[in-house]
């Protein structure tokens, strides 16, 4: 029998309460105290629970007697026995010795070993790494191997007065690491409804993404920069089979050989200075199931384009350093906006690499080439402008409608975009005209840049310049610094002191 005695919190009352049960000749098992509330489990043996009512409801205090499912450890136990089945990932907990004292159903599955015998086992028998490694180590994390799976291994210490008493661990597969890092991805879920465009090039553009969305195949995008193709590729996964699986893209223009190969293949433990000592997955192993995109294919340099061709024959390949052969499933898209076919030519591009991605190909339009696709992107970005900058959403007229239609966008859609935010940043209107339009060209931005070489002396001289520029600029249609204030969201207090830093004139309200 369980039960919950409600009682006043004086000295003695345990004591009581104890002698009681003993005098009963009840065979206590269990007891747990807190204000006012004290818990007891014993086998009552033939009494009935009125007659322990009776009797504990004798002592001095003790105002109600409540019988119970559960003790308040145990209700712990079940809540938390229920939330670590719920963790996708296999967790133990380990005492200063390597042995398992709690673990969840995913590590049951991990370790292929029941919970019932997987407690008590020592963690080193399982994933090869000694507790002695383990524990005294910086590393916060290494690679393992359990059961003939890769897994990296995070683990967390659990301190009693400044003393290591054990650790948690959580082992995470290359493939789950790569969902988490793609479920936070803000462009996520982005298809291609998404898309924006009415136009016959960018309708025809849809039809062949939904088509080639269902075929497991490699997509070359082909465009302008600026035009979007990482948003076609991220249409084309989401709009497919593998749309639950990760999303992983990485540019090939902006690292470097050695740091791009250890990105996309991996590198094993100790294969080379500096490397973790676990090793690392690349984003072939992360993404697995899913699709990596390979933004500026045409960046990459020779070496690794014999390399990515190699994996492409058979999806499988080794780690920097590494030995063991790793075989993956996922989708291959790549872009570029170069003409693959006149580096082919001069020798910069493998013409084989070109044929093994080229197997099916999506050309994006220049943004001049469609020009009635612009009111519709001038919608779109005006409210996603207006949201980051927490202002209402104000219309374009059709001057400056047919202001943006007239340019020739060199920098497509991002410069677009570009343009409508820097305008909303500067001009508070419900309607924006042609007049308030900001265009900011390449001699503009040379001629008034903060970053010339002869103005920087360091970062924050740099940071002041830009403040000091941007100040001036919005003078113009908040000349107060309580509107300036309230237009960069900061206080009055605030904008008095840098107007006077750079020797602004102001009126104060």
């Amino acid at each position: 029998m369980k039960l919950k005695i409600l009682c006043e919190d004086r000295l003695g009352m345990t004591q009581e309460i104890l002698s009681t049960i003993v005098q009963n000749g009840w065979n206590l098992t269990a007891m747990e105290m807190s204000s006012e509330k004290i818990f007891v489990h014993f086998e009552q043996g033939r009494s009935s629970f009125e007659n322990i009512n009776t009797a504990l409801k004798k002592i001095s205090g003790v105002t109600d007697v409540i019988e119970v499912d559960l003790l308040p450890s145990e209700q712990k136990r079940k809540h938390l026995d229920a939330l670590l089945s719920k963790l996708p990932d296999p967790l133990v907990d380990i005492d200063f010795e390597g042995r398992i004292l709690v673990a969840n159903t995913a590590a049951e599955i991990a370790f292929g070993i029941e919970k019932s015998t997987l407690i008590g086992r020592e963690i080193a028998e399982l994933i090869g790494v000694s507790i002695n490694k383990i524990l005294p180590s910086e590393e916060t994390s290494f690679e393992v191997s359990c059961a003939n799976k890769q897994y990296l291994m995070d683990i967390t210490p659990v301190y009693s007065q400044n003393k290591t008493t054990g650790a948690v661990i959580v082992l995470r597969s290359p493939q789950r690491l790569g969902q988490q890092i793609s479920s936070i991805d803000p462009k996520k879920g982005e298809n291609i409804e998404s898309m924006v465009g009415q136009c016959h090039k960018m309708k025809l553009i849809q039809q062949q993404t939904r088509r080639f969305a269902k075929l497991d195949l490699p997509v070359l995008v082909v465009g302008e920069t600026g035009t979007g193709k990482e948003l076609l590729a991220r249409a084309l996964h989401e709009s497919g089979p593998r749309a639950k699986a990760p999303f992983l893209a990485i540019n090939c223009a902006t690292l470097a050989e050695n740091l791009l190969e250890s990105e996309l293949f991996g590198y094993a433990p100790g294969a080379f200075t500096g490397a973790k000592q676990g090793g690392k997955p690349g984003l072939f192993e992360l993404a697995e199931n899913g699709t990596v995109f390979l933004d500026e294919i045409a960046e990459m340099s020779v070496y690794l384009q014999a390399k990515l061709l190699r994996f492409l024959q058979e999806f499988t390949f080794r780690r920097i350093g590494g030995t063991q052969e790793i075989k993956v499933n996922i989708r291959i898209v790549c872009a570029t906006h170069k003409d693959l076919d006149k580096m082919m030519v001069e020798g910069n591009f493998r013409d084989d690499l070109f044929y093994r991605l080229n197997v099916l190909s999506l050309h994006l339009p220049a943004l001049r080439e469609r020009v009635e696709d612009i009111p519709a992107l001038i919608k779109r970005f005006t409210l996603n402008a207006s949201e980051q900058i927490n202002i209402n959403c104000p219309e374009f007229s059709s001057s400056a409608i047919a202001l943006l239609q007239k340019s020739s966008w060199p920098g497509n859609i991002r410069e677009l975009q570009n343009v409508i935010f820097r305008t909303l940043a500067l001009v508070d209107k419900s309607i924006i005209d042609h007049n308030d339009i900001s265009f900011t060209s390449i001699k503009e931005e040379k001629e008034n840049s903060v970053y010339k070489s002869t103005e920087i002396t360091c970062l924050e001289s740099a940071l002041e310049s830009y403040e000091k520029k941007l100040l001036q600029a919005l003078y113009i249609n908040f000349p107060s610094t309580r509107k300036l204030a309230q237009r960069l969201n900061v206080s009055n207090a605030t904008i008095s002191r840098k107007l006077n830093k750079y020797g602004i004139k102001l009126s104060p309200d």
